[in-house]
């Protein structure tokens, strides 16, 4: 599974915008159809982001499409424009119910096995952004394709009527239902956009909140919160060290027959030893 620290949008309609993003060293690009292309903008958008699959090296960057939701009447072409120029994945939006999955799965598959691609070469990523799809985050979790789930915050706080706030209390609920199942299923959660792009300081506070809760990335949406939010979801030489520290001690611990133990002061036992696997094993993706 690849790491995503970072996910950026990218208009799909906006070459340029595109070819710059590939110099970024960006974890994740997803090249946008739904709201990062205006309707009389859409097919255009389709064509740029194929022309850009053909044509441009996205080196270790992820490249992702995003296609209209699904029953807006736009997702069928849009996901038949881009498909047949293998992108990584497909994202999906305002995704409610798994049947939509499995929808775009069957037509990613049929395109699989024409170009003689791996199986499940192509990833699904969903975006949960409604009531509906937090009810349904555990069937949904459990589609055989899916990596991820993006959750969006703005979206999600119309759906039940709440008003957004800078500390994103309202959000608290869905960010760790999708935390929570996106742990059980063993895929990525992608936490909410910092939409005002031009506070840093912003951006590295709901960020490193964002890590804490257990958020594997971010959604963002300008070049400038790459380099944030890339460092907030890295663990810290510091905490690997830690880590290394937990596991070497645990390890003597059993060998002497020991249950939980002290370390600088603190008890250690199971649950500090697989955080402390976790943190390893992240470091060592990154």
């Amino acid at each position: 599974m690849r790491t995503r620290r970072a996910l950026l949008y990218m208009p799909g309609d906006n070459w340029k915008m595109i070819s710059k993003s590939i110099t970024l060293g960006v974890d994740s690009i997803c090249m946008d159809m739904e709201d990062g292309a205006a309707i009389n903008k859409k097919v255009e958008a389709r064509e740029t982001i194929a022309k850009a699959l053909r044509e441009l090296d996205f080196g270790t960057s992820e490249k992702l499409a995003r296609i209209n939701s699904v029953g807006s009447g736009w997702e069928k072409e849009d996901i038949e424009s881009v498909l047949p120029f293998h992108p990584d994945g497909i994202v999906i939006p305002k995704l409610e119910d798994v049947s939509q999955i499995q929808w775009a799965s069957e037509i990613i598959e049929a395109a699989e096995l024409k170009n003689g691609w791996a199986i499940n070469s192509v990833r699904i990523l969903v975006g949960v952004e409604t009531a509906k799809g937090i009810l349904n985050l555990t069937e949904i979790a459990g589609h055989p394709r899916l990596d991820a789930i993006i959750f969006g915050g703005e979206d999600f706080a119309a759906s039940i009527g709440a008003t957004r706030t800078k500390d994103a209390v309202e959000l608290l609920y869905a960010r760790q239902a999708v935390i929570t199942v996106c742990a059980a299923f063993d895929i990525q959660p992608i936490d909410i956009v910092t939409i005002n792009y031009k506070d840093e300081e912003a951006l590295r506070i709901e960020a490193e909140f964002g890590a804490r809760l257990g958020f594997s990335g971010k959604q963002i949406i300008h070049p400038n919160q790459v380099a944030v939010t890339q460092e907030a979801f890295t663990p810290s030489a510091e905490a690997v060290a830690y880590a290394k520290r937990i596991v070497e001690t645990f390890e003597a611990s059993q060998q002497e027959g020991k249950g939980a133990y002290s370390l600088d002061g603190k008890m250690v036992d199971m649950p500090l030893l697989r955080n402390a696997q976790k943190v390893l094993a992240r470091a060592k993706v990154i």
